[in-house]
């Protein structure tokens, strides 16, 4: 039987500004407000980054503490998932955010080409933040952007720096990275399941124009999938997204054209073995 569909909203990134799209929630309140809209929509699972008041990217755990604060107040029960991305910080301020205890965060286990730099992940960092991570009983979401990073989780789960099945989401379309590619998308979840077992869940994620090809190759092959303002700020070529939520409902259709139910945050957590909240 097929499993209730994960939806994560990834709202903010650190690169969409307000003159890409107005809807883009640069602020605390902003996120916060953004994220309610898009977990009355049918997200489970918020993927979060912080900015300063000029919209640049920020590491600042107190913005992070804060931005959770308000999500458990708002959207009880949603899964909180922070970013360790190269963006917003350097070095192991990358994860200054984790002793907040979010219930999840991205982890990249190594470096590859972005559209005008290289995103580093130098093999001492990562094991700084995976073990970061176990620290603080934080899961992992390994953001695959190329094949060698689901075999590098696999090798790091075998031994003992990652505790759990990692949860793997495949990332396509960033420039000078992994293309939109069918036959790839499926060696993926193939590699995934042999690797973790055949019944691991999995998401992926699609940017720009890509996000709708990967929101229905994750659906319609019993993924999960990512959407939201961070990697897409269009819901055409001719209409901006006016909001989270927005995106988050093109996801929903989509589980309503394939027949599949929409995770609840309950389901979500069992799912990905998270504990379960009292709401």
């Amino acid at each position: 039987m097929t499993p209730p569909c994960i939806i994560c909203v990834a709202i903010t990134g650190s690169l969409p500004t307000r003159a890409n799209n107005p809807a883009v929630p640069i602020t605390v309140s902003e996120q916060i407000e953004s994220t309610h809209e898009a977990f009355e929509a049918g997200a489970s699972i918020v993927h979060a980054h912080v900015r300063n008041e000029d919209e640049t990217p920020s590491s600042d755990p107190a913005k992070f503490a804060a931005l959770k604060e308000g999500v458990e107040k708002h959207c009880p029960g949603m899964i909180i998932q922070f970013s360790t991305g190269g963006r917003s910080g350097a070095g192991k301020a990358r994860g200054g955010m984790l002793p907040l205890h979010p219930d999840m965060a991205s982890l990249s286990v190594g470096s590859n080409n972005f559209p005008t730099r290289v995103y580093e992940n130098p093999p001492d960092l990562v094991d700084w933040l995976a073990a970061e991570m176990q620290t603080y009983e934080v899961k992992p979401e390994i953001e695959a952007f190329d094949l060698s990073h689901i075999f590098q989780a696999a090798k790091m789960h075998a031994d003992g720096r990652i505790n759990e099945t990692p949860y793997v989401q495949f990332v396509m379309g960033v420039k000078n990275s992994m293309p939109v590619d069918r036959e790839v998308f499926d060696f993926y979840i193939k590699t995934v399941k042999r690797l973790f077992g055949q019944n691991v869940p999995w998401c992926a994620a699609g940017i720009g124009a890509e996000q709708i090809t990967l929101n229905d190759w994750a659906v319609s092959s019993g993924g999960h999938a990512r959407t939201g303002l961070e990697d897409n700020v269009r819901i055409d070529r001719e209409t901006l997204a006016p909001s989270n939520a927005a995106l988050v409902e093109r996801v929903v259709d989509l589980c309503d054209r394939y027949e599949r139910a929409v995770a609840t945050w309950s389901e979500a957590r069992q799912i990905l073995g998270l504990k379960q909240v009292a709401v």
